[in-house]
């Protein structure tokens, strides 16, 4: 309570089971008065996890990929989710999820599910894990970008972030949902979109770089409280740009994530 206010503990609260309104932390760096969507990925993942919630078999499957079309404006208004079975199965599984504001599409997503098996055997070629974030000193982010979701972040890089190139570790303290639990995975999730915000070749006040989607590949499910990313990015000479990221958790690498970006000067520059 601040001041006779009460202070969303959560990026949204839930309507219904189908519905949620995000909160002023879920507010966007582009415009403050949109969505930043990385909280409305993470908000997808918990909506795929509730649509296999109690399915027989369901827990055999984890999800292995996910990728985003960031349709238009991500309103910060309340949204719908609607989750479908594309292609069902016990080994593999396809669904797709439909984020809608005003009854518009503005998100599609799809995901891959594949079956848990014993593999520790022949696993192998990840990386190395990052330095971990206890003692690194974290960065106030909001120097270079506004909205509630870049206030909400820690945000601890290795090394002063650079044009194109940084590796930081990222966390929050607030629910995915307010007062509800969420998977280790969606949780994760709703922090992978920051990587485009933490490496900027050129000062957002002058360029605008968004990313119209985003897809994460995964070759096993992160754990614990602290996403690693360890990004770059890339402007090409005709518009487009790039941001890639290798996936961390505290123990190691856990797979990747691409961002393609549309480059364009500020009206004035």
């Amino acid at each position: 309570m601040t001041h006779g206010i009460t202070v969303p503990v959560g990026y949204y609260e839930r309507i219904d089971e189908h519905r949620y309104k995000p909160t002023v932390h879920a507010g966007g760096a582009w415009d403050p008065d949109e969505q930043h969507f990385s909280p409305l990925g993470g908000l997808v993942a918990h909506a795929i996890d509730h649509h296999f919630a109690g399915r027989p078999g369901s827990d055999a499957l984890v999800l292995a990929r996910i990728s985003y079309d960031i349709l238009g404006r991500l309103a910060l208004d309340e949204c719908e989710i609607q989750v479908a079975t594309i292609r069902s199965g016990r080994t593999i599984a396809l669904v797709e999820a439909t984020v809608r504001i005003a009854g518009r599409p503005v998100v599609q997503a799809r995901a891959w599910l594949l079956v848990t098996l014993d593999t520790a055997d022949v696993a192998g070629g990840p990386g190395v894990p990052l330095a971990p974030p206890d003692s690194l000193a974290s960065w106030p982010m909001t120097e270079t970008w506004p909205g509630g979701y870049i206030a909400s972040l820690d945000v601890r890089p290795l090394a002063p972030p650079g044009p194109g190139r940084t590796t930081a570790w990222v966390s929050t303290s607030l629910d995915l949902v307010a007062g509800e639990p969420s998977s280790p995975l969606a949780s994760y999730l709703a922090l992978v979109d920051t990587a485009n915000g933490i490496a900027v070749r050129q000062p957002p006040t002058a360029w605008m770089f968004p990313n119209v989607d985003l897809t994460v590949h995964l070759h096993r499910q992160p754990v614990g409280d602290w996403v690693g990313l360890d990004t770059t990015v890339t402007f090409g000479p005709t518009g487009q740009g790039l941001t890639s990221t290798v996936l961390h958790d505290l123990t190691g690498p856990v797979g990747h994530a691409q961002q393609i970006l549309t480059v364009r000067p500020l009206p004035g520059w």
